[in-house]
Formats: structure tokens, sequence, C-alpha cells
């Protein structure tokens, strides 16, 4: 299996419990589908978008779960990024992770598998 993770911030994912699905954030909305990272990845992302922010969190997926909805992508360097078309059910979330600042002002996301 391979595994995916959204960041995202803690209110976003307390709206999307509430909804029952994650239709995906400002930036998921604008670009047609909720960008998700490998593992390898996820860090980076988190450098790079996420700075200096103290509410976030986590999601951790199994790719297999969201069947065909799910497509790896070029994206930056041309690198496969794992993308969503389609809303994310709460109900495929395996595990949900804080990640606090880091002494660099970037979420730490710990280990990810």
């Amino acid at each position: 299996m391979s595994r995916v993770y959204k960041i995202l911030t803690r209110d976003e994912w307390a709206r999307a419990q509430a909804a029952g699905r994650f239709e995906g954030s400002a930036v998921d909305l604008a670009d047609g589908f909720i960008h998700f990272s490998t593992a390898a990845q996820a860090q980076e992302t988190a450098r790079r978008h996420f700075a200096g922010q103290t509410d976030v969190v986590v999601l951790e997926v199994e790719g297999e779960d969201l069947g065909a909805a799910l497509k790896y992508e070029p994206s930056r360097g041309g690198d496969l990024f794992p993308h969503l078309y389609g809303p994310l059910e709460v109900t495929h979330v395996r595990r949900v992770s804080d990640a606090p600042l880091g002494a660099d002002g970037v979420p730490q996301l710990g280990e990810l598998a």
C-alpha cells in the first residue's frame, strides 16, 4: 500500500469532519484537485506552503483506498505528486497528526511511513 499525506489547517480538518468529507483548501479548489504528497515529498511541501503556520495537521491516507480518483502527475521539478480528483471522505483518513513548528518556523511532520 502507498500512503499519501495531506497537510491542512486544523480549522479545515474540523470543517471536513463536520461535513464528513474534505472538498479541498482554496488552492485545491482553484487547481481542480486535492494536493497530496508522498512521505518523501511532505516535509518540503510543509516548508514551501505552510511555514509559520501554527495550526497545521497531517492526514495519512492509503492511496489505494482512493481508487482511480487518485492520479500521480508531474509537478515541481518533474516529481510525480498524488492528486485526488474528488472529495476526500473522512472515513479514508487513517491517522491525523499534529505538525508543530520547528525552530526554523516549518511544521515538523515527524516520521511518515
